[in-house]
C-alpha cells in the first residue's frame, strides 16, 4: 500500500458530443482521442514550469517500481519523492517495447518501429527540436544526456524540413562520443548532467540510466535489483541536486518513467527480456513532480508515454502537431 499521506484521485474523461454532416457520434472515455493540438498554445493557463528533466530508467519492470506494494527496491522514490508529486498506476507504452521505439515515443510524442541498434534517426521531431525553434534557443539550452551510446540518434530526425535543424547538445555513451564507444556508467552519467546543469543551465533535458535494462539482460536477478536500487538513488540525488540550485529550485518539473518493462515471470524467460505485448513490458512506472503538479497524490487514470512529450509541450508553451498525445491535466493542481 502506499503511504497513507498519499490521496488517491480517480478520474475519467467526460462524453463529448461531436457533430458529423447529419450524425452524432459519442465517444466513449474508453476510446483513443485525437487532439488538436493547434489549440493548446491559445490556453490560458499560466505556468510556474520554466524547466524539464526526463529521467528514463531503462528496463525496469513495474512489479519492481511502484507496482511492488513494499517498495523495496525504491526506497528514496516511495519514502520521499512521492510525497512531492504525482504516481501514475495506470501509465503504458502502447507501441515497442525496446530501447530506442521507447525513448523515441518519449521526445517525439509518435510511436514509431525504429531499429534498436542505433543506426536510424526518428521520423518526426523531437520535443528538443520543436522547443528550440518556437523559442529561438541555443543549442546548450537542451541536451540529451544517455548512457546508452546508440540513444545519441534521439538528438535529430529525418523529417527533411526538421533534420540537421533545432537540435539539441547530446552526450551519450562512454565519455559523450555517441554510438559506438559503449555504454557509460550510470554513476558517470548522472555526474556529468549535474555538471551540464550546473554549467548550461539547460531548460530542457532528457536522462538516460541504463542499469536495470543493462543488469537485467543478464538474467541474474540480484544483480537486477541492485540496478534498480542504484538507480533509485541516482534520481535522488538528481532531484537533491533540483532542489538545491537556484536555477531549478521552484520552476523545474521532473518526470520519472521507463522505455519499456520486462517479461512477466510467466512469459519466455521473464525478467531477462523485453519486446513484446505483455503487461510486463507495457506497464510502465510513472512520477512526476513540479511548480505545477499535485502533492501525494496518486492516479489511476490510463495515460501512455506519447502523453508526456504532449505535457512537457503544454507546459512549456509549444506545440507536437504530429502527436496523438494528450496533456496530463490530471497532474495540474486545481
Amino acid at each position: 500500500m502506499f503511504k497513507c499521506c498519499l490521496k488517491i484521485v480517480r478520474q475519467s474523461k467526460s462524453f463529448t458530443a461531436i457533430l458529423l454532416i447529419a450524425s452524432v457520434f459519442i465517444c466513449s472515455c474508453n476510446q483513443e482521442i485525437n487532439y488538436d493540438h493547434s489549440e493548446i498554445k491559445n490556453t490560458k493557463r499560466s505556468y510556474n514550469t520554466k524547466n524539464v528533466i526526463i529521467v528514463v530508467v531503462d528496463g525496469l519492470r513495474y512489479s519492481e517500481g511502484w507496482g511492488d506494494s513494499t517498495h523495496q527496491y525504491i526506497p528514496y522514490m516511495s519514502r520521499i519523492l512521492a510525497k512531492q508529486g504525482v504516481i501514475s498506476t495506470r501509465f503504458y507504452n502502447m507501441g515497442y517495447t525496446y530501447t530506442s521505439a521507447g525513448h523515441t515515443n518519449l521526445t517525439t510524442g509518435v510511436y514509431q518501429s525504429i531499429d534498436n541498434s542505433g543506426m536510424e534517426y526518428p521520423k518526426n521531431p523531437s520535443i528538443f527540436q520543436n522547443w528550440n525553434r518556437k523559442y529561438h534557443n541555443d543549442q546548450i539550452k537542451s541536451w540529451i544526456i544517455t548512457s546508452k551510446d546508440k540513444l545519441a540518434v534521439l538528438g535529430d530526425c529525418t523529417d527533411e524540413n526538421w533534420k540537421g535543424k533545432y537540435t539539441p547538445s547530446v552526450n551519450s555513451g562512454i565519455d559523450g562520443m555517441g554510438l559506438g564507444s559503449g555504454y557509460r556508467n550510470d554513476s558517470l552519467t548522472l555526474k556529468t548532467a549535474i555538471e551540464i546543469l550546473k554549467q548550461d543551465h539547460p531548460n530542457i533535458v532528457l536522462i538516460n540510466f541504463r542499469q536495470p535494462d543493462y543488469s537485467g539482460h543478464s538474467g541474474i536477478w540480484n544483480d537486477y535489483v541492485e540496478g534498480v536500487r542504484k538507480t533509485d538513488e541516482y534520481v535522488y540525488r538528481m532531484w537533491q541536486f533540483l532542489q538545491n540550485d537556484r536555477n531549478y529550485k521552484n520552476t523545474t518539473a521532473l518526470f520519472v518513467t521507463n522505455d519499456h518493462g520486462r517479461h512477466l515471470d510467466n512469459v519466455t524467460d521473464g525478467f531477462a527480456s523485453h519486446g513484446d505485448d505483455c503487461d510486463g513490458c507495457r506497464h510502465l512506472n510513472f512520477f512526476a513532480c513540479g511548480p505545477d503538479f499535485r502533492k501525494g497524490t496518486i492516479l489511476n487514470v490510463f495515460n501512455e508515454q506519447i502523453d508526456i512529450p504532449v505535457t512537457i509541450a503544454e507546459i512549456l508553451r509549444f506545440t507536437l502537431p504530429n502527436s496523438n498525445g494528450k496533456v496530463m491535466t490530471e497532474l495540474f493542481k486545481r
